[in-house]
């Protein structure tokens, strides 16, 4: 009768392990990410108008904030969806922020590219963070465009629940594999 090689047992269950630990990260990334998304939808439903800056400190994302940017540059187009969701041109602007990162700040939209003039002023809008940077969506338009589509944090990617169920499955492919390959070699 062969032995049960050590080894590559312990192998094979250690890597398993690790996979069902990278699941289970998953799933606990996966209620953080629900949390958040929830804090950003009531952000979102509270109308409030804060000003910015208030101490500096950035606002909660997806809220409503009113700044006033004192010096915008040129304005770039990009592609962009209007508030009803038509193709077209998101026009942005650089403001200077109290922290001294430049925020993005979305002017509105069109259906054309060309650049629009904004000199800078008084703005309220959607207030969003990302990684890039913070990005504040004009609402009302400015310089005579028309509105962007709002940014909506259902639209953030919440795909943790898929990743769990794929380091599972790694972990049972893994060991089925192995088992299948233990019985032949204890059989042959």
């Amino acid at each position: 009768m062969r032995r049960i090689p050590l080894l590559p047992t312990l192998v094979v269950l250690v890597a398993a392990a690790i996979m069902l630990r990278l699941g289970l990260w998953q799933l606990e990334r996966l209620h953080q990410k629900e949390a958040m998304i929830a804090g950003y939808r009531a952000a979102q439903a509270d109308r409030t108008l804060r000003p910015w800056p208030r101490g500096g400190a950035a606002p909660a994302s997806y809220s409503r904030v009113a700044l006033d940017c004192p010096a915008a540059s040129a304005t770039r187009a990009e592609a962009g969806r209007s508030g009803v969701g038509v193709a077209g041109w998101a026009h942005v602007a650089s403001c200077p922020t109290p922290g001294g990162a430049p925020l993005r700040l979305v002017l509105g939209w069109s259906l054309r590219s060309e650049p629009v003039a904004w000199p800078g002023g008084p703005v309220r809008g959607t207030y969003v963070a990302r990684e890039g940077g913070a990005v504040l969506f004009a609402d009302p338009p400015l310089a005579g465009l028309q509105p962007s589509a709002r940014p909506d944090p259902r639209d953030l990617p919440n795909n943790h629940l898929a990743y769990a169920v794929q380091w599972f499955a790694f972990a049972a492919v893994a060991l089925v594999i192995y088992a299948i390959a233990l019985r032949k070699r204890l059989r042959g």
